[in-house]
């Protein structure tokens, strides 16, 4: 019966792990895109911002999908050795995940003050319909 139980949660792992890369891969080709779209509008450097929070939560997420998997590889008698190991692993992704969401935070920080504040996030130029 353990045999059974650890061929499914080999499957689910492998499940979940799909689902955090293709969560990381869509992501970063999302970010790509718009910061190909934003690039051939000349805009200024503010305006990828949002790309970048965009690209950090798709990271996030990814992470979590992979702590997940980490913990189901663990949940079917789980040596002492395969708990150090996840802990070390979890410890390493939380801190990214942490690290990372100290980002995010601070970008949105600055987006909500400079929409506050007035501050454009285009050139005149760009404003006005006409590039730099």
């Amino acid at each position: 019966m353990e045999e059974i139980l650890a061929d499914v949660v080999s499957v689910l792992v492998t499940i979940v792990e799909a689902c955090g890369a293709a969560v990381i891969i869509t992501g970063a080709v999302w970010a790509f895109v718009r910061f190909l779209h934003v690039g051939l509008r000349r805009r200024t450097s503010a305006a990828f911002v949002p790309v970048r929070l965009t690209l950090g939560r798709f990271l996030a997420l990814g992470l979590e999908f992979q702590l997940a998997s980490d913990v189901l590889r663990t949940a079917v008698a789980p040596s002492f050795e395969e708990l150090g190991q996840l802990a070390a692993v979890a410890a390493i992704r939380t801190a990214l995940n942490y690290f990372l969401s100290k980002e995010i935070a601070e970008e949105r920080r600055q987006v909500a003050e400079d929409e506050a504040g007035g501050r454009p996030d285009v050139t005149d130029a760009d404003h006005r319909g006409r590039t730099a």
